[in-house]
């Protein structure tokens, strides 16, 4: 019985891209994950008096209940990343997949006084990730 050699090495090629997509299709969806996490404190944080100091307290607060069972990737300053990432990209459907979420960090800490980000963060969001998924 003659069996096609390129069969193997089109079987490895079908592990590794369903592969891929698996790990892309759960960094996505964990990426959503903190931007839901994001959304929930920062209405949160509309309902607190003082906002600046409730948001600090609301932060720590959810880092010293979290941390432990969840680990480092929920410490106040990961909290607070998720915060801004909402504040950010505040509409879900803008979110784009093929970014993961060290990307993302990235463009969060693009959104500061010197650039007005919110207002252009899909069409800046749109030509760095050109870039970002070069890399």
């Amino acid at each position: 019985m003659l069996i096609n050699q390129s069969i193997i090495s089109d079987i490895k090629t079908i592990i590794a891209q369903s592969r891929d997509k698996a790990i892309r299709a759960v960094d996505h969806q964990r990426t959503l994950m903190y931007w839901h996490i994001g959304r929930r404190i920062f209405e949160e944080e509309q309902e607190g008096k003082e906002r600046a100091d409730y948001g600090k307290y609301l932060t720590e607060y959810i880092a010293k209940e979290l941390e432990p069972e969840y680990g480092s990737g929920y410490s106040r300053q990961q909290i607070e990343l998720f915060r801004q990432f909402y504040r950010v990209f505040p509409i879900a459907n803008t979110l784009y997949s093929q970014l993961n979420w060290s990307q993302y960090k990235l463009l969060i800490r693009l959104d500061n006084q010197d650039c007005p980000f919110r207002e252009r963060s899909n069409s800046l969001c749109h030509s760095i990730s050109g870039v970002l998924l070069s890399q």
